[in-house]
Parts: C-alpha cells; sequence; structure tokens
C-alpha cells in the first residue's frame, strides 16, 4: 500500500503526467481539478468567494475518496497543486492510515511555464470552472465572451508561487524532482522505473 502525490508549479503538466503514470503503473488517479469541474458543470458559482467554496469542497472529496482507499489498502495517485495549506491535511491523512507516499513534484523554468499558463487559460479548450471567478457561463455555448478573463502577470505568477508554496510542498518520504520546462524530454521510462525500485523498497521494509 501506497500512494503517489503529483504536484508541482501551475501549469507545469501535472494532469497530463499524473494520467501518464497512471497508464504505465495501473492506477487510480484522484484529482483535485476533475471534481471541481464536476461540481462546476453540475453546482456552478455566481461568486469568487463561492468559486473559493467550490474549491474547498473539491479538496475534502478529494481527501475523503483517499481516505476510503487508504482503509482499503489500495495503491493510488493523487494529483493536485498542493501548497503550504495543504501539507498538514495530507500529513494527517498519511499518519492515520500508516501510508508511505511518494512525492513527484513538477517545476522548470518559471517564464517558459508561465507562457505555458497563459496559453493554457486562453484557450477554448480550457475547462471555464478554472477561468472565471465571478460568474457561470451557459453550459451549452461554454463562450468565453460570457466573462472577461484578466491575465495574471509574471510577477503575480512567480510571487504566487513563492507565496503559497507550490514549489517548496513537503510531506514525509521520498521526493523525486521532475524538470517539466520541455515536456518532450522528459524520459517516462526512467521516471517509472525510479517509482518501481521506490514500491519495492517500502514493500521490504
Amino acid at each position: 500500500m501506497y500512494c503517489i502525490l503529483v504536484t508541482g508549479i501551475p501549469a507545469a503538466g501535472k494532469s497530463t503526467m499524473a494520467e501518464m503514470m497512471a497508464r504505465q503503473l495501473k492506477l487510480p488517479v484522484i484529482s483535485k481539478d476533475a471534481v471541481k469541474e464536476l461540481l462546476f458543470d453540475n453546482v456552478g458559482f455566481r461568486s469568487r468567494e463561492e468559486k473559493v467554496n467550490l474549491g474547498i469542497a473539491s479538496m475534502e472529496i478529494m481527501y475523503y475518496v483517499a481516505g476510503q482507499l487508504m482503509s482499503a489498502s489500495q495503491p493510488f495517485i493523487m494529483e493536485n497543486n498542493f501548497e503550504y495549506s495543504s501539507q498538514q491535511g495530507i500529513q494527517n491523512l498519511l499518519d492515520k492510515y500508516q501510508y508511505p507516499a511518494l512525492t513527484i513534484a513538477l517545476t522548470g523554468d518559471y517564464k517558459v511555464i508561465y507562457r505555458r499558463y497563459l496559453e493554457r487559460e486562453s484557450s477554448p479548450d480550457r475547462h471555464r470552472g478554472h477561468v472565471v471567478n465571478d460568474c457561470y457561463p451557459e453550459k451549452k455555448k461554454n463562450d468565453p465572451a460570457i466573462c472577461k478573463v484578466t491575465p495574471v502577470s509574471y510577477e503575480n505568477f512567480a510571487q504566487g508561487i513563492k507565496q503559497r508554496g507550490f514549489d517548496a510542498f513537503w510531506v514525509d518520504g521520498k521526493q523525486m524532482k521532475v524538470d517539466t520546462t520541455d515536456f518532450s524530454k522528459i524520459d517516462m521510462e526512467e521516471l517509472v522505473s525510479q517509482i518501481a525500485a521506490w514500491t519495492e523498497e517500502i514493500r521490504h521494509d
């Protein structure tokens, strides 16, 4: 039994990484963003405060599902942009079920990833639940023109990473840093091999 935490800075490729790992390791993934999208599509929000509450609810649901898998001694992947405020909640969960955790922390050149962030936020394929702050767009049209989005400056992007601890999240257990500045250069075979070696280590502890 173990869990793999996939975390890192915004637009570092956490969801992509978690999905790739899940396919190769044949593990289920719990994603806060996936939960939040479901809540947005079915509940929505009408203000910044309601959006924040939707995010909090998504975290609680993610923790609940993780707890259920832990109680059944099932290995799994949990993906989110974990930050300073997340550390205690995750650590409490790991301690309660005595679960070893491997943290895969994604980072890279902030300026390159910032450009990727802007492209993602302006993409028509980006789920509106992650983009808009103060209105609930029509489900059928899903038209970005309904809600204007103000781009985040690079300075605020970098400052947010530092202040919230996206690049410094830590819980007990092994951590692997992965540079995702250029995703095509990541050696997934080697990464999976290192994860497999870690799982063997904890089995013999």
